[in-house]
């Protein structure tokens, strides 16, 4: 392998080793995704002899329509990064292996379609199911109240109208429609502030109950809305703000890259 590689260097060709550290990074992140439209992986190194020593000088990546975890739909995600140091050893097996774990600005755009879908996963749908607090208990007479049917409009300046019903003990459904604003909490957590009831969604005969409802439900969503179902396979996501933007919800921050996924059995 060494008199391999010391061959190699005096042949090594700029493109060549892109091409192949390209392909071989394409194919990696790849396997984080269970579907995806596209995936891109620009690397840059110059000069091309610093890839024997395993050092590049930028890694990007950019993925349309992804779905992470078979449920939740990723309209586009990007990372970019400085220099990175990897084992070129690795590359030629067909794995990426990196000497020390790596720091990328990162974007994640979800559209609205797709975070509606995100609450019609099962993930999502049984944190929502017989749930009980001291704040429904005394609405529901101590019965467990579930949640369903939500549907989010995303509104400018980071507002949100939420839709959805509650399936409140000897009273049925129950209508709910909410204004909030979002917010990052500790770079992980996504808060649901100044939630603000719209009666004019809801039968009058319903309203009084369905205000109490609506409250509840927003604590709910704040205790279980967090980024960790964006984490990959060795990467983890931390958000330094976001913003609607027409129909999409827009994360800005940076991405901590442990590893590299492998790609062989």
């Amino acid at each position: 392998m060494v008199g391999g590689l010391a061959g190699l260097k005096g042949t090594f060709n700029t493109d060549f080793g892109e091409q192949l550290l390209n392909a071989v990074a394409s194919k990696s992140i790849q396997h984080l995704f269970s579907r995806s439209e596209s995936v891109e992986v620009m690397i840059r190194c110059f000069p091309s002899s610093k890839l024997l020593q395993g050092s590049i000088d930028s890694f990007k990546m950019q993925g349309r329509n992804l779905v992470i975890r078979r449920q939740f739909h990723v309209e586009e995600m990007t990372f970019e990064t400085d220099a990175v140091a990897l084992d070129f050893g690795s590359v030629l097996q067909g794995q990426i292996r990196l000497k020390q774990p790596v720091q990328a600005i990162a974007q994640v755009v979800l559209s609205e379609a797709g975070i509606n879908s995100a609450f019609e996963a099962e993930l999502v749908k049984k944190r929502l199911v017989k749930i009980s607090s001291p704040e429904l208990n005394a609405i529901s007479g101590e019965e467990p109240v579930t949640f369903s049917e939500v549907q989010v409009r995303l509104l400018p300046q980071n507002q949100v109208h939420i839709f959805a019903k509650a399936n409140l003990p000897f009273h049925g459904l129950v209508p709910l429609s909410v204004i909030t604003t979002l917010s990052v909490e500790r770079r992980r957590k996504i808060v649901f502030s100044q939630p603000r009831f719209q009666a004019e969604d809801i039968p009058a005969e319903l309203q009084l109950t369905a205000e109490r409802l609506t409250y509840a439900f927003v604590n709910i969503l704040d205790n279980m809305v967090d980024l960790d179902r964006f984490d990959l396979d060795g990467v983890s996501m931390r958000i330094n703000r976001l913003e609607t933007q027409d129909q999409r919800l827009v994360f800005s921050g940076y991405a901590q890259i442990d590893h590299f996924p492998k790609t062989g059995g």
